[in-house]
């Protein structure tokens, strides 16, 4: 699963990279113009209370894979340019983090010429509306071509899916605001529509503005409430800053400037939760571990996630929830009070959900 980091030129999409995953790219890297990825670890307190009640050899943490995505030039009359290359690269990921420029800096312009989130929003978003609207007509005129000579009940279907894009696109909707069901999103799975994918927008500010950043996060929620847009912020300045230092002087560096949690890692929570996705847990001496999973599935497709064998071989899953277990201080005092069950094939997980699974 891959989230994308776009924006525009000098929004501090890659700081938000290397801050995240904790890189360091040089500049000789970064006018290369070509996309980096790597993995990051999504903090999960759940592991670390396991691992003090179980004291294993290791805990792991579930992690996602960001792209900071090729970057976007300027064009010959001072434009924003989107180049196919950058399309082409932001299709293959699963979720879009568009950073946006909220500080002032001399040194690097603004390429549109002054600071105005809502405008960048919606540069990148008519980009992708009118990419979407191109490829949808293409299809559409083919498909009309088609059902004319052959009488195919998949492509009419094909058809009704992609003209109700159609309309969505031309009224200026983004497609991940329309409901589908899993049949038809999969019918439709391979165009990879931009406006289709999950997007949160990550707001870059100065550090003078931490006290004021909800009220800005709000007000930027509510302009684009329509377009199914999740919006946070992040303080890219203080968060270099915090990658840099040990956990204890992070912590007063962060009650300094009057920050409970890390933006960072809140961001980083929210893009996982963007791509639908849940953490179940398993836990004994060698091993406390959160692993990820599709929201809506079912208890012998997370064994599958652990091991391929285990979903072959599935007979039960034994559950215990997370929040039951800290409740009652062990897996007996749970089955005690009734809080431990032995789940079939339908079960549907859980986040938090504790599993052993049974094998045959």
């Amino acid at each position: 699963m891959q989230i994308g980091i776009v924006g525009l030129p000098f929004s501090g999409k890659s700081t938000l990279f290397q801050t995240m995953t904790r890189t360091h790219l040089d500049e000789a890297t970064l006018m290369k113009q070509q996309s980096n990825a790597s993995m990051v670890k999504v903090p999960d307190s759940r592991v670390d209370t396991l691992a003090e009640h179980f004291n294993p050899k290791k805990k792991v943490y579930s992690s996602v894979e960001f792209v900071d995505v090729i970057g976007l030039k300027k064009g010959d009359r001072d434009s924003t340019q989107f180049t196919s290359a950058f399309l082409g690269s932001v299709k293959t990921n699963d979720a879009l983090m568009h950073v946006v420029r909220m500080f002032d800096d001399p040194m690097y312009p603004h390429p549109e010429g002054s600071i105005d989130p809502a405008r960048d929003i919606e540069i990148l978003e008519t980009e992708f509306l009118l990419s979407d609207l191109a490829m949808v007509e293409n299809r559409i005129d083919k498909l009309r071509k088609q059902v004319q000579k052959v009488q195919d009940d998949k492509l009419k279907h094909e058809l009704v899916i992609l003209e109700r894009f159609h309309e969505a696109l031309e009224n200026e909707q983004p497609l991940r605001t329309l409901e589908i069901d899993r049949q038809d999103a999969q019918l439709v799975k391979g165009f990879q529509f931009l406006t289709q994918k999950p997007m949160l927008v990550v707001l870059n500010l100065e550090e003078d503005r931490v006290g004021d950043s909800d009220a800005v996060v709000s007000e930027i929620r509510e302009t684009f409430a329509d377009r199914g847009i999740s919006v946070d912020a992040f303080f890219g300045k203080i968060e270099m800053e915090l990658a840099q230092m040990e956990e204890d002087e992070a912590e007063e560096f962060m009650k300094d400037y009057g920050i409970e949690e890390s933006a960072l890692t809140r961001i980083i929570r929210a893009a996982y939760q963007m791509l639908g996705l849940i953490s179940f847990l398993t836990f004994g001496d060698d091993e406390c571990r959160s692993w990820p999973l599709r929201e809506g599935s079912t208890a012998p497709e997370a064994a599958g996630v652990i091991h391929s064998d285990l979903q072959d071989r599935f007979i039960r899953a034994e559950v215990v929830h997370f929040e039951d277990f800290v409740e009652y201080g062990s897996i007996s005092a749970c089955k005690e009070s009734g809080h431990w069950r032995l789940e079939g094939k339908e079960y549907v997980v859980q986040d938090g959900d504790m599993l052993t699974i049974r094998h045959g």
